[in-house]
């Protein structure tokens, strides 16, 4: 079972979708093994043409070589993978594969629960917290097969669009050490794009899987609302019971995008009791070609201009798309008003986030900042959602269906709405809530979370696609949002996306 590099790669050259100036050989590229698709790992592994054993091997040894300088991968779980693999192997020799993931290596980020794991969220009164179950999707990934490397960083609570705590430290982006690959997902991100991994789980409720995916060059899905289960996801702190989610959401990151139609086939489904009377099966997606997509976009919005660079990035991508001959409206769309509801997800990100850690001695003081308005805005903003009546915070959910509605009704005579992930490239390591200094001046913090507000207020699903870098060397990715419950739409959009743009193309000393 223990076949070389050369014939892995000779047998998954027709599977492997990534990019590159050179062709995957393994004499010429030492790390061969670790950038060849998961679809196409996969392909290998089912025909015998590699072991699991070598797979995670592989990886283990990489790991050991290149996540030192990246702090991606917090906790590698060496004996639990190399048991796993065994198991994989010795199941296919009985001609009894475990399932779609069979025998694939894969990361988790270090919110979601995994039995018998230490899983900290990078919050210190977490810091020995040991699940005795795994999270609903880490349950998923180990049925279908999955070899489960180690969990990846996070900031605290998954709190900051940087991935550090005072657990674990900083990790690093392998595209430049001195920037983050963001957050919260962050260590998923870097692992995934320095080939530590051939996918990983993440979340998503203020671009914790768009972010970290377009600052180091990868796919990341934002799935439908509760699509995934969220059941062993920190937060909320563990063993808590709470109402279905309005905003977060869990996914995949890839460096392919059908490795993501691939991730979320076993991630998606009702969860526990509702998987009685409930099935889901994907949609196809509208399209399987680029050019009979409509597709509207917008690059620019005063509120949350972009940066030159990632507007120069951006702009050369949709005349590539118009290229292809794909109908393409700019503006947005019809009875959207960005601002409006950008303003309910910024209320109700708020209300999720910051709403029940009210301290009721100090519910006057907290009273006050909302009515008086003078503190910083996103002080202002928790104060009202701590201290608003009830039938106001109803008011603001109602205009998050209303949004939805408004998003649907377009997406009957459209398909995609693309529009950039974040406005700027990745930052360098600099303290939470700093000013962000940009080539054309500072920027507050929070605009972090402008362009990825309405996918996550109307609970569609949006895609992030690499697609290519900054004149300085960074990663660029476009954001698709795609119809309510129709993940594959924006999915195969990325995929032919690369088809015309290039897909995912590895680090500089990473290949």
């Amino acid at each position: 079972m223990g076949s070389t590099r050369r014939e892995f790669l000779a047998s998954t050259a027709g599977a492997a979708t990534v990019l590159s100036a050179k062709p995957w050989l393994g004499e010429l590229v030492p790390s061969a093994l670790n950038f060849p698709t998961a679809t196409a790992a996969l392909a290998a592994l089912r025909t015998r043409r590699v072991s699991a054993q070598d797979l995670v091997k592989d990886q283990l040894s990489r790991i050991g070589q290149r996540n030192p300088a990246l702090n991606a991968i917090v906790n590698v779980l060496t004996d639990s993978a190399l048991a796993t693999a065994r198991q994989a192997d010795a199941s296919l020799a009985r001609g009894k594969p475990l399932g779609a993931l069979h025998g694939l290596p894969i990361t988790v980020k270090d919110t979601f629960e995994i039995k018998g794991v230490r899983t900290t969220a990078g919050f210190e009164p977490l810091k020995n917290h040991v699940p005795a179950e795994d999270a609903a999707s880490v349950a998923r990934l180990r049925a279908a097969g999955a070899v489960i490397l180690g969990n990846t960083n996070v900031p605290p609570l998954a709190g900051d669009w940087q991935s550090d705590n005072p657990i674990y430290g900083r990790t690093q982006n392998p595209w430049n050490l001195g920037f983050t690959p963001g957050g919260s997902s962050g260590g998923s991100a870097a692992a995934v794009a320095a080939g530590l991994g051939y996918l990983s789980l993440g979340s998503d409720i203020g671009g914790s899987i768009r972010i970290p995916a377009a600052w180091t060059g990868t796919y990341g899905h934002k799935p439908t609302l509760n699509l995934v289960p969220l059941r062993g996801h920190i937060p909320p702190m563990p063993g808590s019971v709470v109402p279905p989610p309005t905003l977060p959401v869990c996914g995949p990151m890839t460096r392919s995008a059908e490795d993501l139609l691939l991730g979320l086939r076993v991630l998606a489904g009702p969860d526990t009791d509702d998987a009685t009377a409930y099935r889901w099966a994907m949609p196809p997606a509208r399209h399987q070609t680029l050019k009979p997509f409509r597709i509207g976009y917008v690059l620019e919005h005063p509120a949350c201009p972009l940066t030159p660079e990632v507007r120069e990035v951006l702009g050369g991508a949709i005349d590539g798309i118009r290229k292809s001959g794909a109908a393409m409206t700019e503006g947005w769309p019809d009875g959207v008003d960005p601002v409006a509801q950008f303003a309910t997800y910024e209320y109700l990100v708020a209300l999720t986030v910051f709403g029940p850690n009210l301290d009721e001695s100090k519910y006057d003081e907290t009273r006050r900042i909302a009515w008086e308005n003078t503190r910083p805005h996103l002080e202002v903003v928790t104060a009202k959602v701590q201290t608003d009546p009830w039938k106001k915070i109803t008011a603001r959910d109602e205009e998050r269906m209303v949004a939805r509605q408004v998003w649907q009704r377009w997406f009957r005579s459209h398909d995609v709405f693309v529009m950039p992930v974040v406005f700027t490239t990745a930052l360098p390591h600099m303290p939470p809530m700093s000013p962000i200094k940009t080539s054309v001046g500072e920027r507050p913090y929070m605009d972090l979370l402008w362009w990825i507000a309405f996918a996550t207020l109307t609970g569609c699903p949006a895609t992030t696609a690499p697609l290519g870098l900054t004149k300085g060397g960074l990663p660029i990715g476009l954001q698709i949002m795609g119809p309510y419950l129709e993940d594959a739409t924006p999915i195969t959009f990325a995929a032919r996306l690369a088809d015309v743009l290039g897909g995912f193309k590895a680090p500089p000393g990473y290949q």
